[in-house]
């Protein structure tokens, strides 16, 4: 089988001519998920996957080729506040939904990333790819826009990342529940320390040795050692930087696109710009300590 690769800019490739739930079987499937795996780091991090008709057992097995989930066996769980969010039978799966029931009970978290941040980067070994899974979206609207982080660190000049060197940040899911989550009620067990560390400002790619910005306005309180007023004028000015068109590529959604990002080396913001139906799935792979 030959897959078909095209650039999506200066980030991101477009991947046609597979079906991830059946074509990645056997020693054969082996080397050509090696195959998309290599596009997707030389493509920095982002890949979309068109057209794929799969089950939850499905879009799980293909992304715990990239390494263990969060909720699978022996595995740590997402904060307890997305508890609600997640798949009644597959729990490693969280609905990004505005859909209600039939009980008009919400099925997803409807307005889920409505500001920049790299998955959980709250926790220990943060996230490391996200896959999501369009299953019904939006006739206009809902696109999700990443940015660059490895592309913006390369840009900075030769001062600022040499006074990066070596900072930390504090990542808190505290930032983001203080205003995102705000409804529904956030859980009291989110704040029992498990969802606040410590990481790089600056971290290595484990796979490819590339070095880029991690910190994130939906969960980077401060830097360590900093004012909280020291550490503002620091980190905006970086967001400021990082979200320059140049370092940015927005995805506008077609039905049954399976996109895959690297949180190591992205950030993201999902657009609330849509009131039609609207229902996706995400499973989210454990990653590294960032150094």
């Amino acid at each position: 089988m030959t897959i078909r690769k095209r650039p999506l800019g200066t980030l991101g490739v477009e991947i046609t001519g597979i079906d991830v739930g059946s074509d990645l079987t056997g020693s054969a499937g082996d080397n050509l998920f090696g195959e998309l795996r290599q596009a997707w780091q030389e493509a920095g991090g982002l890949m979309v996957i068109r057209d794929q008709s799969i089950t939850q057992e499905q879009h799980i097995e293909f992304s715990r080729r990239f390494g263990p989930l969060f909720h699978d066996e022996g595995q740590p769980p997402l904060q307890d506040t997305v508890s609600r969010y997640l798949h009644p039978v597959h729990p490693q799966i969280y609905r990004v939904s505005n859909k209600v029931d039939a009980q008009g009970e919400s099925q997803g978290r409807a307005r889920a990333g409505t500001y920049w941040h790299s998955d959980v980067s709250f926790r220990d070994r943060p996230a490391q790819a996200s896959v999501l899974y369009a299953i019904e979206i939006p006739p206009y609207g809902g696109d999700t826009i990443f940015a660059d982080m490895a592309a913006a660190y390369d840009a900075l000049s030769d001062g600022m990342k040499a006074m990066l060197s070596g900072l930390k940040a504090v990542h808190d899911f505290a930032v983001a529940a203080a205003t995102q989550y705000a409804r529904p009620i956030v859980v009291d067990k989110d704040f029992n320390g498990a969802n606040r560390c410590v990481h790089p400002v600056v971290r290595t790619h484990a796979e490819t040795g590339r070095k880029s910005l991690y910190v994130n306005p939906g969960f980077t309180s401060h830097l360590e050692g900093f004012t909280m007023e020291e550490s503002k004028a620091i980190l905006d000015t970086l967001y400021r930087h990082a979200t320059q068109p140049e370092f940015l590529y927005r995805h506008s959604w077609q039905p049954h696109d399976l996109l895959v990002w690297d949180n190591r080396q992205l950030m993201h913001y999902a657009v609330s710009d849509y009131s039609a139906d609207r229902y996706m799935e995400r499973t989210t792979v454990i990653g590294e300590r960032p150094v």
